[in-house]
């Protein structure tokens, strides 16, 4: 299996909430589409951030800041191109999700999008 799709598999595991949301990816998509995939996982993440439910955007972030730590190059990929770029931009609803990111999280959002 590929990394990035690994990736999502490991990400459902850690978050329980996205199961139905990968059921219904994997039906509409014939297969794991991880960047598809990381589009809807920012609106979830967004959206429960927004909600105060602090789990799964807190589980959420230290996964993928616990993924992108290790480095590899495909995760680190989907990461930042499928989730950090997709995050909301400076006054849109849900950019205070953007001063919660880890610190390796953090420093590449900066690197990608430096004005926010």
């Amino acid at each position: 299996m590929e990394r990035d799709v690994q990736l999502v598999r490991d990400l459902v595991a850690a978050v329980p909430g996205f199961e139905d949301l990968l059921e219904a990816h994997v039906f509409n998509e014939d297969g794991v589409l991880p960047d598809l995939f990381f589009w809807d996982v920012v609106q979830e993440t967004v959206a429960s951030f927004l909600e105060g439910d602090e789990t799964d955007w807190r589980v959420t972030l230290r996964f993928l800041e616990e993924q992108f730590r290790l480095g590899d190059p495909e995760v680190a990929r989907v990461i930042t191109t499928a989730f950090l770029f997709s995050l909301p931009w400076p006054g849109q609803p849900g950019y205070g999700l953007v001063e919660r990111l880890g610190p390796a999280m953090s420093t590449r959002f900066t690197a990608i999008r430096p004005s926010g």
